[in-house]
């Protein structure tokens, strides 16, 4: 576990300053994930969510980041050789009547290396590669009362998009 191998280093002396927070250093390296990431990318989804779903990840994996294909992207935050976070994306052309743009699906980040700047990190790398495959536009969807990641988007510059989502409850009986 990734506490056990910080916990390893030596403690500060009392009074000295505990150096900087998790990933907060330059070191960060935002990259493509690798199949060796996925245990990390799952075990960050888990602490975040409480639900593990390593099937889940494994099949995005296949789909977003083991093939190389373009415009899905899977990229992950590195530091000192540990997964801090990632984010996973991709362009979607024409949906609901709106030109191209880039669709964030999933950010997240270790609870220890939040407010650090790896969710930025991750959100400008992801905004680059949409760019470069030439969109002009980001977007994602959120639960309406999850107010820490509307804060983070909305941190970034993201706003209400012209989208209105609707949903219909597929275990009810429909009278025909």
């Amino acid at each position: 576990m990734r506490a056990q191998k910080r916990s390893k280093k030596p403690a500060a002396a009392a009074g000295a300053p505990t150096g900087s927070l998790p990933g907060s250093s330059a070191d960060v390296v935002v990259r493509p994930v690798r199949a060796r990431d996925l245990d990390s990318v799952i075990a960050i989804d888990e602490q975040i969510t409480g639900i593990g779903k390593a099937d889940y990840w494994r099949e995005r994996f296949l789909r977003y980041g083991g093939r190389g294909r373009q415009p899905c992207f899977f990229l992950v935050a590195e530091c000192d050789g540990e997964i801090d976070g990632f984010i996973i994306g991709e362009v979607r052309d024409w949906e609901f009547g709106t030109p191209p743009c880039g669709w964030v699906f999933g950010i997240s980040v270790r609870r220890e290396a939040r407010l650090s700047g790896i969710g930025t990190r991750l959100l400008d790398a992801l905004c680059s590669s949409f760019r470069k495959a030439g969109v002009a536009k980001v977007r994602t969807l959120l639960v309406f009362d999850d107010m820490l990641v509307m804060t983070f988007y909305r941190s970034q510059g993201m706003m209400a998009a012209p989208i209105i989502t609707l949903e219909r409850n597929l275990t009810e009986t429909i009278i025909e």
